[in-house]
């Protein structure tokens, strides 16, 4: 009997025979694939089920991806944001100023336009400070005996009476206002002509109309004008406005108290009023050029 080896211990073919056989295999179906597509169903059955493991196999690098761009772009943000915030920062003073320079040009033209409906002569003024008499409302303007200030003209903003200058410089000038305890201004009711006199030195800035019968045609909110008697102050100023009328049948004279209807405590231009009048505009000159003759019609020959 012939001995045969077990199965077990069967090799086969030759390893190069077999490597040869694939290589062959493999090129032969490289080859039917791209010609005719014939793996392509077999490459989509092999792709949709390697898919989840392809997944789970990615999670960690996806995973630590998303916490890296998570943190750089919050740190990217952060840094952003800082860099606007000192931005706008920086740009806040400019943008202030352009606000107060905006505000200041429309006071200017709103007193531009108060120089010219006044008839008399008006230099522009700025306040530089108040006055340093805790107990009197006094500022001071920087134009001064230069610029043809004189005492006692009247100062004006662009919606009424601010008060009179009582002393002159050189390069500037004391306002005293209306609220102070020694001005007193002639004025007029608006509303029915009612002729008055206010005073200073009320609390909290305001007027006190003094002298005034209890039954007087005065109510709240009318608006009192410069009555231009005093020939310091031109009429028709507006100077205040009725806040609050008290009557007593006990006291002959009622309490009222005005309220003002410009002030320093908004704008710092003004308007000082000289006493002398404008001059009257040039009158266009008449035209000194001859009219032309007419033509006269040529008779036919």
């Amino acid at each position: 009997m012939e001995h045969q080896p077990p199965p077990f211990f069967n090799r086969g073919p030759a390893p190069i025979v077999r490597l040869t056989f694939f290589v062959s295999l493999a090129i032969l179906l490289m080859v039917l694939d791209a010609r005719f597509r014939y793996a392509e169903s077999v490459r989509q059955v092999v792709a949709l089920a390697a898919y989840p493991i392809q997944r789970v196999a990615m999670a960690p690098v996806d995973l630590f991806n998303g916490v890296v761009n998570y943190f750089s772009s919050t740190a990217a943000l952060r840094a952003e944001n800082e860099a606007l915030r000192a931005r706008q920062l920086r740009a806040a003073p400019e943008l202030l100023q352009l606000e107060a320079l905006k505000e200041e040009n429309n006071q200017l033209r709103r007193l531009l336009d108060a120089r010219e409906r006044q008839p008399r002569k008006s230099v522009f003024a700025e306040i530089l400070y108040a006055a340093r008499d805790p107990f009197s409302r006094k500022v001071v303007i920087d134009k001064g005996s230069q610029s043809g200030i004189l005492p006692g003209e009247p100062v004006i903003d662009d919606v009424g009476v601010i008060g009179q200058v009582t002393r002159v410089y050189l390069l500037m000038s004391e306002v005293t206002l209306l609220s102070d305890k020694d001005q007193a201004i002639p004025l007029q009711v608006l509303r029915n002509g009612l002729r008055a006199v206010a005073y200073g030195g009320a609390e909290g800035g305001m007027l006190d109309l003094r002298f005034m019968a209890a039954n007087a045609d005065i109510r709240n909110g009318d608006v009192l004008v410069t009555s231009g008697i005093d020939g310091t102050y031109p009429s028709g100023l507006p100077v205040a406005t009725v806040a609050r009328t008290e009557r007593d049948a006990a006291y002959a004279f009622a309490r009222i108290t005005l309220a003002p209807t410009a002030g320093t405590d908004r704008y710092r231009q003004v308007l000082v009023l000289s006493n002398e009048a404008k001059p009257p505009p040039p009158e266009p000159e008449p035209s000194t050029r001859k009219p032309a003759k007419p033509k006269r019609p040529r008779k036919a020959e």
